[in-house]
């Protein structure tokens, strides 16, 4: 009898839907063994749950449960089942799931969830944001975690860090996840801030190096993917002499000597592999499912919306008399059709441009007059995206000839803008995805920036910075922070170092550490500038009331931002302060 009174003293009893609302007004943790009332609880776990009972001696926060499920509503798919479930109750949401009686995986399951307990009420890290998860009949599963949604697919976030990305590094890194086996799902270069660092690295939180960590995460570009497993099996892990030199290697070795790296703990097969390919220093790995769901929404919070969409961008172009006459009428009918304008231009182009453009009429009596209109004055030229955009633009155009469209797509664009001396569709579109990704790249040939954001600037303003950046079309190429003495100034102030007020621009760069970038687009030094607005902060405010200075200047020289001026010293600045920076076309500056 003592036996079974120390059985019901360890789980409570839940066998009716009134109970298992009450049940859910438990704080901390609560672990649920889902029952039959046929089969009974699992007794193969209650000695792993006594265990963990005394061991964790945690009463206020972690409390075992048996839940009755053929009397409880919001457990009906468990009808019926004869395999083990075991659910994870954090303040009242369902956040996990597991099938079968695996004692190591409820084991640690729980370890983790208790310790995340125990920081949030030490006020040591941020309570996650959990998915509650959708029940899912567990024969569908084939035991093991079940997911927190939903959802077919199961994802793995990995960081790339800043020494990494600044080496070019991240490039073999990501070639190495590829031939693991992982499908790469959404990535993005990234200025981490500094609540994304401390929340996704809270378990390593209590080392004591994780504030300087902390700094260099921050202040450097990271390079963030969300993974899958890909449906091929995953190859055979290489079996490779190991490496002491390049494994003793901290991830502060060329910025911040002595200080040592707080090393994620080793948790999965990508991590090994990682590992065996002598870069898992340079690449941290989550997978827990409840952690990942949590940072795609802090990394990427539009993924589940955009995960069925297939985004393409493709060029197009208004010939001449279409775009001298019909411009906004058709730039309207874009918008309408749900295609975003990216990037446009007013282009004079050559014969060359033009003969590879109307190659499809090369062999009509009209070609040589259709060349000549083509070079009389300035084309359009655009990079839309939109779901599915390829095959859609096709469709709003119409064919190439005015004719054919008549007979196939009298509502076409082709048809609406014909012009009575050239029987030709008016409007360029892309004919592939791989012709529109060259058109882009000769049209709008990227171009880099060198871009500095000055010690005066707060993190929280330097956050808000960086995202109208990201919105205003730039790529943030490289990053690092960096304490401008009066030998790093000159590498970006060389121009000006013989004027009067240059020791007062020294003072205000010495007064903490800046953050220089390297941004790229199209047109990227003259629209940085454009960004910026006029060096006065006073006269943004009337000129430029928008701009980054009318937003976040105090005085000329406290004006938050710097950018060079041309091509040349863009290019000049950014080699001096990134002697490793290789542009990835050196031909657009």
């Amino acid at each position: 009898m003592a036996g079974k009174k120390r059985e019901i003293q360890l789980q409570a009893v839940v066998n009716s839907q009134s109970l298992w609302d009450e049940m859910l007004q438990n704080k901390g943790l609560t672990v649920i063994d889902v029952y039959q009332a046929w089969c009974g609880p699992c007794k193969a776990m209650q000695t792993l749950f006594r265990k963990l009972k005394n061991e964790l001696n945690e009463d206020e926060l972690l409390h075992f449960v048996v839940a009755e499920a053929d009397n409880i509503v919001t457990l009906q798919p468990f009808r019926d089942k004869c395999e083990p479930v075991f659910l994870f109750s954090v303040n009242g949401k369902i956040i996990a799931q597991i099938n079968g009686a695996n004692a190591p995986l409820v084991n640690q399951k729980i370890i983790n969830l208790v310790n995340e307990e125990r920081k949030i009420a030490a006020g040591e890290m941020v309570r996650p944001q959990y998915h509650e998860i959708v029940f899912v009949d567990p024969d569908a599963d084939d035991g093991g975690e079940a997911p927190s949604e939903s959802v077919d697919q199961l994802y793995i976030i990995a960081i790339i860090k800043p020494d990494a990305v600044i080496s070019r590094k991240s490039q073999e890194i990501r070639q190495n996840i590829i031939k693991a086996g992982f499908v790469i799902e959404i990535e993005e270069k990234r200025a981490l801030t500094e609540r994304q660092v401390r929340d996704f690295y809270y378990r390593i939180a209590d080392q004591p190096d994780f504030e300087d960590f902390v700094l260099f995460m921050t202040g450097g570009l990271s390079h963030v993917l969300v993974l899958s497993q890909g449906t091929e099996e995953e190859p055979a892990l290489e079996e490779t002499e190991p490496n002491p030199e390049t494994e003793a290697k901290g991830i502060y070795e060329d910025h911040s000597p002595g200080v040592t790296t707080p090393m994620m703990k080793k948790r999965d097969s990508l991590q090994e592999y990682l590992e065996r390919q002598h870069v898992s220093q340079f690449c941290d790995i989550e997978e827990n499912i409840t952690d990942v769901n949590h940072f795609i929404d802090m990394f990427f919070p539009d993924f589940k919306s955009m995960k069925n969409l297939k985004l393409e961008k493709i060029l197009a172009l208004l010939r001449p008399a279409l775009f001298q006459e019909k411009k906004e009428d058709v730039l309207k009918i874009i918008e309408d059709e749900g295609f975003k304008i990216l990037m446009q231009r007013q282009i004079v182009l050559s014969e060359e441009e033009a003969q590879t453009l109307c190659k499809e009429y090369e062999n009509e009596d009209y070609f040589e007059k259709l060349i000549e209109k083509m070079t009389s004055g300035p084309s359009l030229a655009l990079v839309l995206v939109r779901d599915h955009g390829l095959q859609h633009w096709k469709e709003v155009i119409g064919p190439g000839s005015v004719e054919k469209a008549k007979e196939y797509l009298p509502e076409s664009l082709c048809v609406r803008f014909a012009m009575e001396d050239l029987p030709i569709n008016q409007l360029y579109g892309s004919d592939s995805l791989e012709a529109a990704r060259r058109e882009i790249q000769y049209f709008f040939p990227p171009q880099n920036t060198l871009a500095l954001l000055k010690p005066h600037v707060t993190q929280e303003q330097r956050e808000e910075i960086l995202e109208l950046i990201r919105k205003a079309g730039f790529e943030i190429t490289q990053m690092k922070g960096i304490l401008l003495n009066e030998e790093e100034a000159e590498k970006i102030y060389s121009k000006i170092t013989g004027k009067d007020f240059y020791q007062d621009v020294l003072e205000v760069l010495s007064e903490g550490p800046s953050l220089v970038l390297v941004l790229t687009k199209w047109n990227a030094v003259s629209d940085w500038r454009r960004l910026m607005g006029p060096t006065d902060p006073d006269e943004a405010k009337l000129l430029s009331p928008d701009s980054i200075r009318a937003t976040f200047g105090r005085s000329i020289l406290k004006n938050a931002v710097h950018g060079a001026s041309n091509t040349y010293e863009a290019m000049e600045s950014i080699n001096r302060i990134f002697q490793e920076f290789v542009p990835e076309n050196p031909e657009g500056n």
